[in-house]
Order: structure tokens, then sequence, then C-alpha cells
């Protein structure tokens, strides 16, 4: 068991799987039998294979973007046709993969306040896209700010009901389709809403308060089991927590690297009981971050599996 900010948690052991060659992983996901992930600042989507390998399933640096806007590839998710979703942070667009191609499927200027952050999409298609609320690279300070949706045909809006969050990062949905969970980066702390027969947000709730290892910062990247338990990595620290459905903290992972930052996780393996975490050491130097490629993916084999839960 842990003591201080983790105190009473079992920790879990953690093995290394990708050893170098990212430079900032996000958004890991599950996907076909396999782990795919962003390598955000290299603008591509990557697969992981089993002994680690790294392979480009998209490269997005050869596209010319909006405006001129700086290209970072962030949050992904699968619509039910097979295309990938990649959301472009700075362009405030969401790209579209169908294999051959690579185009802009909605264009959220419009209805985005901040560079848009992460994904996950529903059964149906449905689209749930966070957004920062503020640009962190240029010093901004923090504002709350909405979710957005991306209809199955394209079409965007502010999700209005759900009302706004303090830089909404990590999102999933749970096993019965039934509530999105998204992790409050600024606001630090796990939140989740229901959704009714018309898609719109009722009965936002706290799950948990986030152990503050940094002041005010929060945590990321998150992963949903088919308990409704979430886990989620802390930025500011290299620890990855799991809370209980009913906000009670059980578990803890430590990764075993010297000035690592925990980002983000994924539940994946063959019966979806492999908790894979990405790990970075330089997000506000996009240069230094490419350059030295220390970004890593770790494994963990946890208690309860993601089911039918996503991304």
């Amino acid at each position: 068991m842990t003591e201080g900010p983790f105190d009473g948690a079992e920790v879990l052991p953690v093995a290394p799987l990708v050893s170098g060659g990212l430079s900032w992983p996000e958004a890991p996901r599950w996907h076909d039998g396999s782990l795919y992930l962003s390598d955000m600042y290299a603008g591509r989507v990557v697969r992981i294979g089993d002994d680690g390998s790294i392979e480009t399933i998209v490269d997005a640096t050869s596209r010319k973007t909006i405006d001129g806007a700086e290209l970072v590839t962030i949050g992904t998710g699968w619509l039910p046709d097979g295309r990938l979703l990649i959301n472009s942070m700075n362009e405030k667009v969401v790209l579209v993969w169908d294999g051959d191609a690579l185009d802009v499927y909605a264009d959220l200027r419009e209805v985005a306040q901040s560079p848009i952050n992460d994904m996950v999409v529903d059964e149906h298609g449905r689209a749930y896209i966070t957004q920062m609320g503020f640009d962190l690279w240029a010093g901004e300070l923090p504002e709350d700010s909405p979710i957005i949706v991306i209809e199955p045909d394209g079409s965007a809006r502010v999700l209005e009901s759900a009302g706004t969050f303090g830089g909404a990062n990590g999102i999933g949905i749970t096993a019965d389709g039934k509530t999105v969970v998204t992790a409050e980066n600024f606001g630090v702390k796990i939140t989740a809403f229901d959704l009714d027969e018309a898609g719109e947000a009722v009965n936002r709730r706290l799950i948990a308060p986030s152990p503050a290892i940094s002041p005010g910062v929060g945590p990321d990247g998150i992963a949903v089991d088919e308990a409704g338990g979430v886990w989620y990595g802390l930025p500011g620290s290299e620890h990855v927590v799991h809370v209980t459905a009913d906000g009670v903290m059980d578990y803890v992972v430590r990764l075993p690297w010297e000035d690592g930052i925990a980002v983000a996780c994924a539940l994946g393996g063959e019966d979806r009981r492999t908790l894979f975490i990405t790990a970075g050491q330089e997000v506000m130097d996009r240069e230094k971050s490419v350059e030295e490629s220390e970004g890593t993916v770790w494994t963990v084999q946890v208690p309860v599996g993601a089911g039918a839960a996503r991304p």
C-alpha cells in the first residue's frame, strides 16, 4: 500500500514495452487487436507491435494546414465504417483517414474556443471532442470550455447541456454506452454525465477529485473499464491512478523512469485487461520532444478489463 496522496491504493507492477522513438505519445487506443497512438509532435498516428515496434499508419506532416497552423495530431477514434478520425489540435479541425487519403472531416473553428484535444466515438459514429479552453503554449490563463459533438452526418455543435469544464482532456464512454466520462485537467477531477435518448447531457456529477501532484494540474488521458472505473495519467508526475465508479482510489502505478511524465492510458490486449500507459519527457518544447524522441509505452496487468467501454 502507498502513503501520501495515494494512501491506501495497491501498487501494481509495470513493464516497459517501447523504450523510446516517440515524441509525445498521446491518445492510446486498442483497435482491431492492436495498440495505436498519436505521436503528437511528429504529426503521425502509429501502431505498436507486441515487440514494441513502431509502424507509421498515418503521416499527416505533408498536408497544408489551414491558415498555416502548426500541425499537432492528438485525439483519435474510429467510425463504424472503419475510417479513422484524427484531431488536428491547432487547426481546430478533425481529419479523416480512409486508408488512402487524409481529408477534413469536420471544421470546428466556429464552435471551438481553443485548441481541440481528445476524442471518443460512440457506437453510432457520434464523436465527442474535448478542448483545452485556452492556449497553454501561448501562456494564456486557464479558462473553462464545453465539449463539442460531431454528429454522424459531420455537423458539429457545442454540447451545451453538459456545461463547461476545467480543461476537459481524456474522454471515454462506459460499457453500456450511457455515460460519458472526462478528466478535467485544470479542474483536477474526474467528471461524468449521462446521455438521454436525444443525446443530451443529464445528471452531471463528480466521480472523484484527483491528487494534485503539481498545483492546479490534474488528470490527462483516461481509460474506462467495464465496471465504470477510470484509469488516468497524472501529467505532473510518473503516476497512473485508478478510481472505482464510486470514486474510491484503489490502484496506482508508478513508472520507474526518471523525469518521466505519465500521459495517457488504454485498456487492450486479448481480454482488454492490459493497461497500456504512454509517457513522455518534454511537452512544452516541440523541437526538443521530436529531436530526442524519448516517449515510451508501458504495460500493466489489471483486475478489470474494458469490456465494451470506449475508446
